[in-house]
């Protein structure tokens, strides 16, 4: 009876709610409301209220948002009669309800997100199950997979119930029989290779006849070869933390239902936006979002997804489907949506417990979002989540959300070419004065930027989501619009994640964001002409005119993340702190390791004797690993030596010559993820809407600048593996 009554409350409230919003009332009312109600979400967000507080103001934030909705609706189209007026007016109309639409579900999706999972209880290692760990692999570097197999064969868990298989298409039959003698020879050369180092690293190494359906084919050959009841995948660049399955395979035991537990994706190095910025020490990374609040809100409906790697699967739901799905190129998320819609569960446990790389240069950046759009767009058009039978109503929605998210790029550039109809052509796209614009758009804007803030703002800061949108909107529309077109013409190529770069340069895809710039300064100087010369339209003028500044400041940011920094180092450094020793000729030295990288680590010595440690000198560093009692010896080459007093940081570089060496670099690595978990919690911070704007502007005008630099100093530059350590 009292859920009964709740829920009849719930509606008449909401009811009450949508009556207030659809009311027709004056700009001036409705420009006091709406100050009212930021004032009231500023103090509740200030008191940082939850529970059914935070229901309370995103009710609020979403009322302003319907009182929009209806202004814009039934006063600011332009009459059809006017086509020139009427068609770019009506698709940004459309855009607009797009963002609007999304705004709602991605409320449904975190408005109450789960809080994170704590740790599993600790099951018996009798008790524990057999897992069949996959590294599926296609074209990486023979150093890379072996970190990544070394990692995984060195996790706390019984070694006679786990395999490790790595599952190479890049040495197929198909390869090595190729009408190219190159191609056959790589091939040929690479399955000979990977053979030996699995059997140095005690993996098992497995290819097949054809590459046949990408990914998906090359892990569903794996299931085909392997029987144990749970199956963990790691893609090639993601080496598991020692704790990886004791943290995840408990929970298949409380569910008999559960196909799924899905971990966070970490990355030790930045995505190119984050290092062409340089702001991936003091910022959330644009993937955190995602892991630390839109999964988790997933996983409150049940439907947290497969992302490819860093997860377990049942392989009896996996049977149940005939594998991994491969319809799509994004068979990670059809995949879960299938077993979803068969009654299968999943969670989602909210701790790093993988590292792997993300893509080195904006190319490869948006060849992998490319992929992630079509393969979402594949399943749009083949799945349609929203009629998809056996989902929930929760479940639907949330898989439409996270399909439709991929819509971007058409909304982005809408709202980038708007204000230019208007200051160069003069269409009327848009009708209402400057004080109606102040009095809605500019209140919708604000209080969606407060909701934004209250529910990621330490994981995202405001207008870096804008930012990341834009960069990728230019590349992603033809290719989103070329799978609407051909739905299955789109093919599965892996990302490269090792490439780096040498040098500063412009990216080879920058060309277009420098044309947007000057075409959006342009408009500029067109507003403060029309300023001076129609004082008539002064207050429309000057809100379109501030809308394409707006434009501007993220064109400009753009500029900077198309300027891509050289790179001393060709992997990204992770801070530790090791006791060891040193050896350098006959004389070991107590030393400290304070940093490492999958190539070479930082390493410090106490010690006078500066005269030994000379570039190019092999030597040995000597620790004790996590969980281990002997001593770990591993080859190294110095690289460079810095004195200060009697303490000598040494960088150096590993020679590994056998599967030991390799499992000593994994443990340096990989081996503890609360390392992870600490340098993550230490850039989450929320600098609010005002601090965060102003942090956005200062960065608008740093990347413009640097941007123009790199255009006319910086034209050249290679795209090469860097040198060091």
């Amino acid at each position: 009876m009292r859920k009964l009554l709740h829920l009849l409350l719930w509606v008449l409230c909401a009811a009450a709610m949508i009556a207030l919003a659809f009311l027709p009332i004056d700009a001036r009312t409705q420009l006091v409301t709406t100050v009212l109600v930021i004032i009231v979400m500023a103090a509740m967000k200030y008191m940082r209220v939850g529970g059914a507080g935070r229901l309370v103001l995103l009710a609020l934030g979403t009322s302003i948002v319907w009182r929009y909705v209806y202004w814009r609706t039934t006063s600011t189209l332009p009459p059809v009669n006017q086509p020139a007026n009427f068609i770019p007016g009506l698709l940004l109309y459309l855009a607009e309800m797009y963002s609007i639409f999304m705004l709602f579900l991605s409320l449904f999706v975190v408005s109450a997100p789960l809080s994170p999972r704590q740790p599993h209880r600790t099951i018996a290692d009798a008790e524990l199950p057999e897992v069949d760990i996959f590294v599926p692999t296609y074209n990486e570097e023979t150093t890379l997979l072996a970190n990544t197999l070394a990692a995984a064969r060195n996790l706390d868990y019984p070694p006679e119930k786990v395999t490790v298989w790595l599952l190479d298409d890049g040495g197929t039959q198909q390869k090595r029989n190729s009408a190219t003698l190159l191609e056959a020879k790589v091939a040929e050369e690479r399955h000979q290779t990977l053979q030996q180092l699995c059997e140095q690293l005690g993996a098992r190494y497995l290819t097949r006849e054809r590459n046949e359906h990408a990914k998906a084919g090359n892990l569903n050959n794996g299931l085909q070869h392997s029987s144990a009841g749970l199956v963990a995948v790691f893609d090639a660049d993601h080496a598991p933390a020692r704790n990886f399955l004791k943290e995840t395979v408990g929970y298949f035991n409380d569910d008999p239902r559960l196909f799924l537990v899905q971990t966070p994706h970490f990355f030790l190095n930045p995505d190119p936006v984050e290092r062409n910025l340089n702001t991936f020490n003091t910022m959330p990374s644009e993937n955190e979002m995602f892991y630390g609040i839109i999964q988790r809100g997933l996983d409150k409906w049940n439907a947290a997804f497969f992302c490819g790697s860093a997860a377990v699967l049942r392989r009896g739901a996996l049977e149940e489907t005939g594998g991994f799905s491969g319809l799509s190129i994004t068979e990670d998320c059809e995949t879960a949506l299938e077993l979803h819609a068969r009654g299968w569960n999943s969670i989602y446990v909210d701790m790093p417990l993988i590292a792997g790389l993300q893509p080195g240069t904006f190319a490869s950046f948006i060849g992998q979002r490319s992929r992630w759009a079509q393969g979402m767009m594949q399943i749009m058009r083949f799945r349609f989540p929203i009629l998809k039978r056996g989902l929930t109503l929760a479940q639907r929605l949330c898989y439409m959300s996270s399909t439709m998210f991929w819509l971007f790029p058409f909304p982005r550039i809408v709202f980038l070419l708007a204000p230019l109809c208007y200051l160069f052509f003069d269409l009327q796209i848009f009708t209402a004065s400057g004080g109606e614009f102040m009095a809605y758009t500019l209140s919708y804007m604000l209080v969606n930027l407060m909701i934004q803030n209250y529910l990621y703002g330490s994981f995202r800061w405001p207008w870096i989501s804008e930012l990341y949108e834009y960069v990728q909107s230019v590349h992603l529309l033809p290719a989103i619009i070329s799978v609407a077109l051909n739905p299955r013409k789109p093919t599965f190529r892996v990302t490269s994640k090792d490439d780096s770069i040498s040098e500063n340069r412009l990216s080879e895809l920058g060309r277009p964001f420098f044309i947007i710039f000057v075409v959006l300064l342009a408009a500029v100087a067109v507003t403060i002409y029309r300023l001076y010369a129609e004082p008539y339209k002064f207050d429309v003028t000057l809100v379109v005119g501030g809308w394409n500044l707006l434009n501007l400041m993220l064109a400009g940011c753009a500029l900077g993340v198309v300027s891509e920094r050289g790179e001393r180092q060709s992997s990204r450094r992770v801070q530790v702190s090791r006791r060891a020793e040193l050896c350098v000729g006959e004389t070991w030295y107590p030393a400290m390791i304070r940093d490492v990288s999958v190539n070479g680590a930082s390493i410090q010595v106490f010690t006078k004797d500066t005269g030994a440690f000379r570039r190019d000198t092999l030597g040995a560093v000597r620790f004790r690993p996590h969980g281990g009692a002997a001593s770990a010896e591993l080859p190294i080459e110095l690289r460079h030596a810095q004195a200060a007093g009697e303490i000598v940081t040494i960088g150096c570089r590993y020679r590994p010559e056998n599967a030991g060496h390799h499992a000593s670099i994994a443990d340096l690595i990989f081996a503890n993820s609360e390392q992870w978990s600490l340098f993550q919690k230490s850039r989450r911070r929320n600098p609010g809407v005002i601090g965060g704007t102003v942090r956005f502007i200062g960065m608008a005008i740093t990347q413009t600048f640097r941007g123009l630099h790199y255009l006319a100093f910086r034209r050249g530059g290679k795209t090469d593996k860097a040198v060091g350590a």
